[in-house]
């Protein structure tokens, strides 16, 4: 059953799309971009994603994007010294990610050392 404010919504989304104010929205037809917060407890994912709209990204959110981008950037060094720099810095922030999660750790999540895990273990 649909309480008072989902009626009051529903009637004023209506009358909005009747008056075509939704016509000209950006992005009209393409699907939404929607992030992952699946590693982030349930209770705490609307005030995550509202401290990022403030600007103010938690110290897990920083350190998953920054281990997303130094993936990025070791498909583009050239350089052997540099990239031994950047596997260690990388190295650090999986240990640091993976020292903060709530969760276990899976090698579902980084597919790319999947197999040196395991050969590392398995032998």
């Amino acid at each position: 059953m649909m309480n008072i404010f989902e009626k009051i919504a529903e009637e004023k989304i209506r009358e909005a799309m009747e008056q075509g104010l939704f016509d000209d929205l950006p992005n009209k037809g393409k699907p939404l971009k929607l992030e992952d917060y699946s590693w982030v407890p349930e209770d705490l994912r609307i005030a995550y994603k509202i401290l990022k709209n403030a600007g103010c990204i938690p110290p897990e959110m920083e350190i998953r994007k920054e281990i997303i981008d130094l993936k990025d950037l070791l498909k583009t060094i050239d350089d052997d010294e540099e990239r031994i720099k950047k596997i260690r810095e990388l190295n650090f922030k999986l240990l640091k990610f993976n020292i903060g999660r709530k969760r276990p750790f899976y090698l579902e999540d980084f597919p790319e050392y999947e197999d040196k895990i395991l050969q590392k273990f398995i032998g």
